[in-house]
């Protein structure tokens, strides 16, 4: 049966590699969009495998690039127990690099607290040197850097050399490699040279790195950190601040006093005024904090803030008094797979648009194919064919086709991704894994048995005599 029905598709070659290609090219669809959801898994789980402390940004900042909060609390953090080194960080866009516009992929200056680098035992960038060795603190001050090897390889430098990134000067004294896309995209300087280039706040950071000292979890450790700044005057970040400035809260000072200052601009003091009136309307002032006492715990546990009695929201549901977005490396990859399941739903759905043409053009095949061959069927029930044994070799006929296509496809996907990992692998990473390949291999199988069954049943339904006399 499965002889005959391979016959019969090669008797008519056109329509059937027609019907071939559309699946093929469908199945191919679906490897490589899904090969996009794959590598971005594959980055983040390497990418925070690499991480084992804490990050602290402001609420709401999608990457520290965007964040800001108060220099000053690195001190407050550092008190708590189990916290071994603070390291605060700055993060700058590089728009050129010797003389080229940055675009894709994206290039950063990370401004180093080279002190406590040094402190740290665990550093992602200090670890993953392969040429060269990193800022020590006999570089404080001084316009050195390490670079990442893509951009040592992009730009053709090396230890030694010298780069010129957003108009300054460097020289190149270590390369590092961490494989992967979101960490080896770095031009690591000195912090305060940083500053200095981007006429960056000096009372201001964009995140801070909690390395734990183990003794206490880390889910413990953002606990305690949310609570001793919850209520804090710190705006959450809004795109709104990329045109306002650093996204800090300038309506009062960044300590606990809370005293009243202006931005020194006269649209951001207007736009804040008329804020607050609506708020003030609207029976709520926001600038005006619930107040607080401060309870001292003489134990390992460090100071936590606790509403006054009368309050509508205890601290722990209050959130929207967090003025810090504070997670863990396993708390910002389930992040980051929270984003993904969407992207998955958006990749099926386009997936499912191909898909769909695939199974109608492979309908369309297989009803053609049983049309023409009316009299066959006809002559073929007449001496002793059952219904099941024209719906067997139809069937098959379409399974073929779905088998060919899923194999077709799922090649050209995986050498498609291939080539795009070679071509471009600073700018994206795709991954179609075994199961995914497998997967579309049988889903093909199954779109082209499904995609028969129509004409299938079509074709059975006609009784000897008036197959032959309708053909």
């Amino acid at each position: 049966m499965l002889r005959f029905a391979i016959r019969n598709l090669l008797s008519r070659p056109v329509r059937s590699l027609l019907s071939l290609l559309g699946l093929t090219v469908a199945i191919v669809g679906m490897v490589g969009l899904f090969s996009v959801a794959e590598g971005i898994d594959a980055t983040v789980d390497e990418t925070f495998g690499q991480i084992p402390g804490i990050l602290v940004m402001q609420k709401g900042a999608p990457i520290p690039l965007f964040s800001r909060i108060p220099k000053a609390w690195t001190a407050e953090i550092e008190k708590l127990p189990g916290v071994n080194v603070v390291s605060a960080e700055i993060w700058v866009r590089v728009n050129v690099i010797n003389g080229k516009n940055i675009v894709s992929p994206p290039r950063f200056l990370f401004g180093a607290d080279i002190a406590a680098h040094q402190k740290l035992k665990h550093s992602v960038y200090g670890k993953a040197i392969v040429e060269g060795r990193y800022l020590n603190e006999s570089d404080s001050g001084l316009s050195r850097t390490v670079i990442s090897r893509q951009i040592a390889e992009e730009f053709e430098v090396g230890v030694g050399d010298s780069i010129k990134a957003n108009g300054a000067d460097f020289e190149i004294v270590g390369i590092y490699y961490c494989g992967s896309l979101l960490l080896d995209m770095a031009i690591i300087v000195d912090q305060p040279i940083v500053r200095q280039m981007s006429l960056f706040d000096p009372g201001v950071v964009c995140s801070f790195y909690v390395e734990p000292t183990g003794e206490i979890s880390n889910d413990k450790l953002v606990e305690w950190m949310q609570e001793m700044f919850r209520g804090r005057d710190l705006a959450s970040w809004q795109p709104s601040s990329l045109l306002f400035g650093s996204g800090l809260s300038s309506t009062k000072s960044s300590d606990t006093k809370g005293s009243t200052t202006t931005s020194g601009n006269p649209l951001i003091d207007l736009v804040r005024s008329a804020d607050r009136a609506i708020k003030k309307i609207g029976g709520s002032d926001t600038d005006e904090p619930a107040p607080v006492d401060e309870e001292k715990n003489r134990d390992d546990e460090p100071s936590i803030i606790v509403m006054k009695e009368g309050s509508q929201d205890t601290v722990a549901d209050d959130e929207e008094l967090d003025p810090l977005e504070i997670r863990s490396a396993a708390d910002w990859a389930e992040r980051f797979d929270e984003f993904s399941s969407d992207l998955d739903i958006f990749l099926t759905i386009m997936t499912s648009i191909g898909l769909t043409i695939a199974v109608l053009s492979i309908i369309n095949t297989m009803l053609m194919s049983v049309s023409e061959r009316i009299i066959e069927f006809g002559i073929l029930k007449a001496n002793g064919w059952s219904r099941s044994d024209v719906m067997k070799l139809i069937t098959y006929e379409s399974a073929v086709l779905g088998v060919a296509g899923g194999v077709c496809g799922t090649l050209c996907g995986w050498l498609l991704t291939q080539i795009i990992n070679w071509q471009w692998p600073a700018h994206i990473r795709l991954l179609a894994s075994p199961e995914l390949l497998g997967f579309s291999v049988i889903f093909a199988t199954v779109l082209g048995v499904v995609g028969g069954l129509y004409p299938a049943l079509w074709a059975t339904r006609m009784m000897p005599m008036d197959a032959i006399r309708r053909g």
